[in-house]
């Protein structure tokens, strides 16, 4: 049995080990984690950016992709504790975002401003205990090639937006969006789809 496999197995170390890497009272690795330790397991590619008021609070022990020439603005918060946080090349987090992961964001996707997308929920099952004691959903949102989100708008966990869709300010995404279309509202639902036969945006 290997060293992590003992940590895992045992209880008292598994705890010693997590207190090292973050506060049991805080959802965010410690600075010295942030600083000296996830540069060497998270990848940024070239030309990418992270603004400095943004909030990167990713462990080493999930993924956290930022792909070429793609930027995270201000005041935005990542966060891959439960879940990898995959942002493809050229894609755009918009100011004050915030991406719970497990959120993979394909190729040329973004979002607007203080957009909510969460890849997991808090287990309520066991009505006698606080929720944050309880397991979570996880469940992952994926942001396909393209796909943009707009402004204010919240995008649940299990949720799929397909390639280059567009969703209106405001929606609440409860459920898949197909590729070319544009959705809106809350619930988000689909109110135009491409026809690639006549290059229009049709009603549904």
């Amino acid at each position: 049995m290997g060293i992590i496999e003992r940590i895992k197995s045992d209880p008292k170390w598994k705890k010693r080990v997590h207190w090292f890497i973050a506060s049991p009272y805080r959802a965010r690795p410690r600075w010295y984690i942030r600083w000296f330790v996830n540069k060497f397991y998270h990848k940024r590619g070239k030309h990418s950016l992270i603004r400095w008021s943004a909030r990167v609070d990713v462990f080493f022990f999930k993924r956290f992709d930022l792909g070429n020439f793609s930027t995270i603005e201000d005041y935005c918060v990542i966060n891959n504790g439960a879940g990898n946080v995959i942002i493809g090349d050229h894609c755009r987090v918009g100011i004050g975002s915030v991406l719970l992961g497990p959120v993979s964001m394909g190729n040329g996707s973004g979002t607007g401003q203080h957009v909510f997308i969460g890849g997991f929920n808090h287990g309520y099952k066991d009505g006698s205990k606080n929720s944050k004691h309880q397991s979570l959903d996880v469940r992952g949102v994926i942001i396909e090639e393209e796909a943009h989100i707009g402004a204010n708008s919240v995008v649940l966990a299990g949720v799929t937006i397909g390639k280059r869709s567009q969703v209106g300010a405001g929606s609440v995404v409860t459920k898949d969006i197909p590729p070319f279309s544009i959705a809106a509202g809350n619930p988000c639902r689909v109110i135009k789809q491409y026809n690639p036969v006549n290059g229009e945006w049709e009603r549904v």
